[in-house]
């Protein structure tokens, strides 16, 4: 790659490169660490794609970092061989800066090898991406999105002919073809009209809309309580400017649901995400506008999907008729004891049944499966990994698959989209509010009964930003020491195991040492006497150290405090 002055200087000579970038390389000129982080390195490429703040340079999102991963993938189609050539690819977008042009751009890399290419008109969620998919027997699929990053940010996610996110060993596949890729100005695009004459591009929309509208409704467990107080009940939806829109406003609708008040403001497509700091639903000031139209419109239950709609943020009224935020974990919980309890009732409950969750979510979830007979089976952290065991589960017939869940507010019901699917979510949410409405009681009742039943539930996540190379660095220190020099208490309570994950080793507290079943992973997760846990990872998809606390006690307030205690304990370790 040569040395990042040599890179810089190789950008500035080309002349052929869009205005803006050479107007923002320009502004660098003098910055000798801006140059750097822009191109100390090419973006990272794995498992979650590629993320990063958009501008000119090899470390950020561009038509030329586009076209790189774009002719990564289309060379691993070429090797996969002509079924999968004629497979194709699916590609869909969200409403962030640069969307739509990566998204062409994309198509256009890959259909000049005479890939087939199916791309949406109109920006759509992922989990419709995922599902688009497999009604098309598709054998790769793509998405330009960053969630619910800032809106500086863009990125690229990869899909497999199952409809997941890559696993491990095919994103090394992609890395590799990108790597022989010594000259990104080289890399060759097809012409639009071109492929569409050609028919290796098909724009797509109305017809994926229809169908994945049709299996939304198969998701209905108990109409009879949307039909009882369907009409009554109200509900207030955010988009965050995104993508989830016309999905969930027209899947709302055929579930039953006609009292639906969207946030006008925030129900514009605009990438700049002005009504918003952070289009993030787990934040409470993404529910601020929501909550404005709540109180007028007496709303029973807030609605509101990051932009590209995988993630689901809820607020429901609590006993002083405030809206309080749901979190992940607790949203979780409620969504799984709903459809166990209506499966059981209808006595449609499989004996071979399991719930799926990840390493850092909470274990309320397992609490809740476990009343119903139901075990719960955890994997690595991202969809992914639960995505990958659906599979194997339908291959196999071992188990079968019920719900699934991460505490980073991603859920996913029904298998025939195999990502986290906030649309999905939405609706059973919906549905699951007017349940509790039914029977007098709201969301937030159904929850402190859950508590009372199993114990109350606690958990907290803090994060470490730290950008740029000195920032990756700190980070690799900061796993280091935790593998190296562990804590034997965390907030005054012992650690009775030590979990790392790139290790593949649980280690006791008398020092045997046990096998851990899972994929190898730079985590380290720490188990303490009394139940409660500490998990640290690296994030994926940002430049962040993720800190994770989750305890149980009798008692909301004694929660609160143990989970104070964590917190303050290990954070004093790296602040």
């Amino acid at each position: 790659m040569g040395t990042y002055i040599q890179v810089f200087e190789r950008w500035m000579q080309e002349h052929t490169m869009p205005q803006e970038l050479q107007s923002d390389l320009k502004l660098i000129i003098q910055n000798n660490g801006e140059i750097e982080d822009r191109f100390y390195q090419y973006l990272s490429f794995g498992t979650g794609g590629m993320r990063g703040l958009l501008g000119a340079g090899t470390n950020r999102m561009n038509i030329y970092t586009i076209r790189r991963v774009a002719e990564g993938l289309a060379q691993q189609l070429l090797v996969s061989g002509e079924e999968a050539m004629g497979r194709g690819v699916v590609i869909a977008y969200d409403t962030r800066h640069y969307s739509h042009d990566f998204a062409l751009e994309t198509a256009k890399t890959i259909g000049k090898h005479g890939i087939r290419v199916f791309l949406f008109k109109e920006s759509r969620p992922t989990p419709e991406l995922s599902f688009a998919m497999r009604q098309l027997n598709a054998f790769a699929g793509v998405v330009i999105t960053a969630s619910h990053n800032p809106a500086q940010y863009n990125g690229f996610k990869v899909y497999g002919e199952d409809g997941g996110q890559l696993p491990p060993d095919a994103a090394d596949g992609i890395v590799r073809h990108m790597k022989e890729i010594k000259d990104l100005f080289a890399i060759q695009t097809a012409d639009e009209n071109e492929l569409l004459q050609s028919e290796t591009l098909t724009y797509i929309l109305e017809e994926i809309d229809e169908v994945y509208q049709e299996n939304l409704l198969t998701l209905r467990e108990d109409a009879e309580a949307i039909e009882t107080v369907g009409m009554d009940m109200s509900i207030v939806y955010t988009s965050l400017h995104g993508s989830g829109l016309v999905p969930v406003t027209e899947g709302l609708r055929n579930f039953g649901f006609s009292n639906v008040h969207v946030v006008a403001e925030q129900a514009i497509q605009d990438a700049r995400f002005p009504t918003v700091v952070y289009p993030n639903p787990e934040e409470r000031d993404s529910f601020k506008l929501a909550i404005q139209l709540g109180k007028e419109k007496d709303a029973d239950l807030l609605l509101a999907t990051d932009p590209d709609a995988d993630r689901l943020g809820v607020a429901v009224k609590n006993s002083d008729g405030d809206y309080e935020l749901l979190t992940g974990n607790q949203l979780g919980a409620l969504l799984l004891q709903y459809l166990l309890m209506q499966k059981k009732e209808k006595g449609i409950l499989p004996s071979n049944g399991v719930a799926m969750k990840t390493i850092v979510t909470s274990e309320f979830g397992r609490a809740v499966a476990a009343t119903f007979g139901i075990p719960t089976m955890d994997t690595l952290t991202g969809f992914k990994f639960i995505s990958e065991k659906i599979e194997e589960f339908e291959k196999s017939g071992e188990y079968t698959y019920l719900f699934g869940y991460e505490e980073s507010y991603g859920f996913l019901i029904g298998t025939f989209a195999r990502d986290k699917d906030a649309v999905q979510a939405a609706l059973l949410t919906a549905e699951m509010a007017a349940y509790y409405k039914s029977t007098g009681k709201s969301l937030y009742d159904g929850l402190l009964d859950l508590y009372e039943e199993l114990g109350h539930y606690r958990e907290a996540l803090e994060s470490l930003t730290l950008t740029g190379k000195d920032g990756q660095e700190r980070i690799g220190e900061i796993m280091k020491a935790f593998r190296n020099d562990p804590p034997k208490s965390i907030g005054g309570v012992a650690v009775r195991a030590i979990e790392d994950y790139q290790a593949g080793t649980r280690q006791l507290k008398d020092g045997a040492i046990e096998e851990l079943v899972l994929p190898s992973a730079d985590v380290v997760k720490f188990l303490l006497e009394d139940g409660s846990w500490v998990c640290v990872r690296p994030s994926g998809t940002e430049p962040k150290c993720k800190f994770y606390f989750g305890v149980r006690k009798d008692s909301a307030e004694e929660a609160g405090i143990a989970i104070g205690l964590l917190v303050e304990d290990m954070m004093g370790r790296v602040l």
